[in-house]
């Protein structure tokens, strides 16, 4: 039989004392970083995992579940996040909600002191340096869900929508209205929802038989404000785009207000549409077409995963829709 590393062999290996090395198991909150990663690095590296004994001690029957998602104020997570809530209250269970902003080192610190409260599991909006916060999770055998992305591994539970597909949809709707001229306001290249919408607007470009011109404009941040930005930036330097797919809802109402701005009407002069069927988009002044997402079925199910903890892990993505409003239009015929 192999033997199994001990704690006591982590914190001889990490130059610690056995209570410090459980405090990172247990309450990393009392513990400095730079101690932290030492134990870290060791358990890593003897290959160290938690008796089950050790795992009955922890409180299994926590109210609190840790919910961390990009953006709380992102109108798609805040959504997800209201699923979530009324989810988790069926249970008597109660969520503490964070923003990780995409960045691993908030996402990691915010981890830990969910960690400290003792709670229940995390569903978990993961960033792209989100590896070392998901093997503290795992070793310290905390239930865990993806939101809103795909499972990074077998045996991983995850809930997603399909972003290329949706991206792929907005295009080609666009495309089947007579658009060739289109341009894509996109969010951070470092956010994955970002990179797998790209992928999407650039394969429908490639294998239509039509040829489309597309111009690809980056904003700062997934909101109105930056989108009216890059939508002013796309109008000063490409006048003669048609149409405008953008990322997500917030993104297209920013650049309806600078379409407006420069004096073009929504839809004869310029068609905008957007991603994700936020509550707003069909209160607007010009409705707004868009590609829905279920922002409260991805919620609900996250926490039903969660919950649940199926024998059988599940990495489930849903199909977006496609929902036809009043901000999309056949391009305006030039005057002869």
């Amino acid at each position: 039989m192999i033997r199994r590393p001990s704690i006591r062999e982590v914190s001889q290996l990490a130059g610690v004392s056995l209570g410090t090395a459980s405090n990172v198991l247990n309450h990393p909150e009392r513990v400095s970083d730079h101690t932290r990663k030492k134990v870290e690095a060791a358990i890593e590296k003897l290959g160290f995992i938690p008796s089950e004994a050790g795992r009955r001690l922890r409180k299994v029957d926590s109210k609190l579940v840790g919910v961390l998602v990009l953006d709380v104020a992102n109108p798609f997570f805040a959504a997800a996040a209201s699923a979530i809530e009324a989810r988790l209250a069926e249970e008597s269970c109660f969520p503490v909600i964070g923003s990780t902003g995409g960045d691993p080192d908030r996402e990691a610190g915010l981890l830990r002191l969910l960690l400290g409260q003792e709670v229940r599991g995390i569903i978990l909006t993961p960033s792209s340096g989100a590896e070392k916060s998901l093997e503290l999770l795992e070793i310290r055998r905390i239930p865990l869900v993806l939101l809103d992305h795909p499972a990074l591994k077998d045996g991983m539970n995850a809930v997603s929508v399909d972003d290329t597909k949706g991206a792929q949809i907005a295009i080609e709707h666009l495309r089947s209205l007579g658009h060739h001229r289109i341009g894509f306001i996109n969010g951070s290249a470092k956010v994955r929802q970002a990179q797998a919408r790209r992928i999407g607007v650039r394969q429908t470009v490639m294998k239509s038989d039509d040829l489309l011109t597309l111009v690809e404009i980056s904003a700062e941040r997934f909101d109105a404000a930056s989108g009216e930005r890059a939508m002013t930036k796309l109008l000063s330097s490409h006048p003669e785009v048609t149409a405008v797919f953008c990322a997500n809802d917030s993104l297209a109402i920013g650049a309806m207000r600078a379409a407006r701005r420069h004096h073009l009407s929504i839809p004869r002069d310029m068609s905008i549409i957007g991603f994700d069927d936020i509550d707003v988009a069909r209160e607007l002044i010009t409705p707004l077409t868009t590609v829905r997402q279920p922002m409260e079925q991805l919620g609900e199910t996250a926490a039903r995963l969660l919950l649940e903890q199926p024998a059988e892990a599940q990495d489930i993505a849903f199909i977006p829709e496609l929902i036809i409003r009043e901000s999309t239009a056949p391009p305006r015929q030039p005057v002869n």
